[in-house]
């Protein structure tokens, strides 16, 4: 067990350091990292014969990287699974920073109701009725639906998707995978035409406007 349990601690050690490095320097790669208990065990596996074999003793440790930088990532990956033999990439998953969910949610919004008017005042406007104006607006869901016949709100929704810079190295190419993320809202609006009121809800399907992020 002892050699199963050094080797893996050594290949931990050169991971460590390297992502400390990485996080170290004057422009981080990385924001946050996690390492596990070494943990050990054994086996005794059986052969195609049906014969039981020797004891195999097994250590693994689970490490997990934020990384801020795609192209780092990519050579990070790359170098260690060159190098090390019991190195291996369980999973990767894309995010964004808070920040920049926060931003892209208010951009997403804003297309919506944008969306939202345009549409109704094609709509009143191929009927003959005038300028719309908005008489409420919420969150899809949220608005009483007493004018549709069929009980159900209208909706625009808009979808913006990230679609970062593929980064790569000579052994690893990692591509990120887009990320979306979407508004939706009910919007009520009238319409005077010829002198008379009319409450319109408008129902339009969702459209998608893409944002490329290259930051």
């Amino acid at each position: 067990m002892e050699p199963v349990y050094a080797r893996v601690a050594q290949d931990l050690d050169v991971v460590r350091t390297s992502v400390a490095e990485l996080k170290d320097r004057h422009e981080p790669a990385v924001t946050w990292w996690s390492a596990q208990q070494l943990r050990t065990w054994a086996d005794r596996p059986w052969n195609k014969d049906g014969k039981q074999l020797p004891l195999v003793h097994h250590a693994a440790v689970d490490f997990e990287v934020k990384f801020c930088d795609f192209e780092a990532l990519s050579t990070w990956v790359g170098e260690h699974v060159t190098n090390l033999d019991g190195f291996h990439v369980r999973a990767i998953r894309w995010s964004l920073t808070e920040k920049r969910r926060l931003e892209l949610i208010r951009r997403v919004r804003e297309q919506a109701v944008h969306d939202a008017v345009e549409r109704a005042q094609q709509y009143a406007g191929a009927l003959g009725l005038g300028e719309v104006e908005s008489v409420g607006i919420a969150d899809a869901g949220m608005l009483e639906a007493h004018l549709r016949p069929d009980g159900a709100p209208g909706r625009a929704s808009m979808v913006a998707g990230i679609e970062a810079a593929p980064a790569g190295a000579p052994e690893v190419r990692l591509v990120p995978e887009d990320i979306e993320v979407a508004a939706a809202v009910d919007a009520r609006f009238i319409a005077d035409g010829q002198g008379s009121t009319s409450g319109h809800n408008v129902e339009s399907e969702p459209d998608a406007v893409e944002f490329r992020d290259d930051g």
